[in-house]
């Protein structure tokens, strides 16, 4: 008797979700299964990736073949030890197969140069994201998978022993799918307005997407999945953001010199210590606070003639608008419009207070190169005057990546439902919640993919126990 035809619906096109189904499907076909799989996304064809087809998606491994040693204890470092230990130690192990895995789809890596300031080790895909996402959906295609684009998740339908199906609509259609098993991989809600506001409170609703892709991650699989019981997980109050430069509208122009120099509000005054760490461990409360707590939502990093010496500068800017450049800092303050009397009154204070040796100011490491005491706030490395023209400025808006609230999952890629699994569904990448406070960096395109693949096969494996059970019930 031949095996009954099952079926697996993931939703959600980006690298969790495509890893998923791609999974899904070689496993079944590697265990000579009939099942199918279909991967639905709520953009069109050609928009289709989420974040990861705007990402140059660095993945944090020492090699394409090993993550560092001490890998699973800096992810729970960066969580403030709230993040789940199982989780990220499965992380660590899967991630050399799964980039394995990903390469024996035509992909190649390279390990790219850091900003400026040295950070953890990682790789990146050449060609960025949208390499990845088109060789995979091509995989996707050649392999069986059914993909449907212009369909958002509505609700999960489910029995006693678990998921049935899911409502998908398009324009004015509204469909149930039968499947055995969903996988979520939708991404969190930071491109639903109600649930930004809800979280982080006013103002959060006009925060800048830091990628077109982004608007689509509007919490579609967090409502479904917590509408039937499931788990929260995660800071809901957390959020990957960096700053931006406002006036470029592109994906992701980030200007990330800003520890080189100072930062004022619209008043002409420093509101935060712009030296506090690398970028990495700054960039995503400073993006914060210029959108909820500077008027305009608008900053100005501003500095002198002598960040074009530091070598490779421009690796630390991906915005396409040139700076704006003065002569002087009267003539810089009315280009940007801001208080000239108070930003030329910053600018000698910081300068009054920059005591250290500026030949030891080094942009690849935090320099120790501190201002004086009485400088408020302070400015704990890269001290150095702006007293060289042209003086520089770029205003920053802070745009939001990713949301870290979502769903509670293991390390099998099961959601939970007070602590168990919920049978037939699974989740992966930005949609679970195991990131708190402060988003480990270069990890998420990499947990999607982990976790994605997990999920995928963990859905075959699914199957695979359901046919022993009907085959051991004589009413099959």
């Amino acid at each position: 008797m031949s095996k009954p035809s099952r079926h697996i619906v993931v939703i959600g096109q980006g690298a969790a979700g495509l890893a998923a189904a791609l999974s899904a499907a070689q496993e079944a076909r590697r265990l000579q299964r009939p099942i199918r799989v279909t991967l639905i996304d709520k953009a069109d064809a050609a928009e289709a990736g989420g974040n990861t087809r705007w990402s140059p998606s660095n993945m944090r491994m020492a090699a394409p073949d090993r993550v560092e040693p001490g890998f699973a204890h800096d992810m729970l470092a960066a969580t403030g030890f709230k993040g789940d230990e199982a989780y990220f130690r499965r992380l660590a192990e899967d991630a050399p197969a799964t980039v394995a895995w990903i390469a024996s789809h035509g992909i190649s890596f390279i390990q790219p140069p850091y900003y400026l300031a040295k950070g953890p080790p990682r790789i990146q895909p050449v060609g960025g994201g949208a390499a990845l996402i088109a060789a995979l959906t091509h995989a996707a295609k050649a392999i069986g998978i059914e993909t449907r684009y212009a369909c958002i998740g509505e609700e999960l339908a489910v029995r006693e022993s678990g998921i049935t199906g899911v409502v998908i609509s398009s324009g004015a259609t509204r469909e149930t799918l039968a499947a055995d098993a969903v996988v979520l991989a939708c991404g969190g809600f930071q491109g639903d307005k109600r649930m930004m506001r809800e979280h982080f409170g006013p103002g959060a609703e006009s925060m800048r997407l830091i990628s077109p892709g982004t608007r689509h991650n509007s919490g579609d699989g967090i409502r479904m999945a917590l509408a039937i019981g499931a788990d929260r997980a995660g800071d809901w109050n957390g959020m990957h953001a960096e700053p931006v430069d406002a006036r470029d509208p592109k994906s992701a122009p980030i200007v990330l010199v800003y520890p080189y120099g100072i930062v004022v509000d619209r008043s002409g005054r420093r509101f935060f210590d712009e030296g506090a760490g690398l970028v990495h461990e700054t960039w995503e409360w400073f993006a914060r606070d210029i959108h909820f707590k500077t008027a305009g939502a608008t900053a100005y990093a501003i500095l002198d003639s002598r960040l074009m010496q530091v070598p490779d500068y421009r690796r630390a800017i991906r915005s396409e608008v040139p700076p704006v450049s003065a002569d002087d800092i009267p003539g810089l303050a009315r280009l940007l419009g801001i208080d000239g009397d108070n930003l030329a009154r910053t600018i000698a204070d910081y300068n009054a207070a920059c005591v250290g040796d500026a030949g030891k100011f080094d942009a690849t490491r935090c320099d120790g190169l501190a201002a004086a005491r009485t400088l408020t706030p302070p400015k704990s490395n890269w001290a150095r005057a702006i007293s060289v023209p042209p003086f520089l400025a770029w205003p920053l808006a802070g745009a939001v990546a990713y949301t870290f609230g979502g769903l509670a999952t293991d390390d099998r890629a099961r959601v939970l439902r007070v602590g168990s699994p919920i049978p037939g569904l699974y989740a992966a990448g930005e949609i679970t919640g195991h990131f708190h406070a402060t988003a480990p960096n270069s990890v998420s395109v990499l947990r999607a993919f982990v976790f994605g693949r997990i999920a995928g096969r963990e859905a075959v494996g699914r199957h695979a126990t359901v046919d022993t059970n009907h085959s051991l019930d004589p009413s099959h």
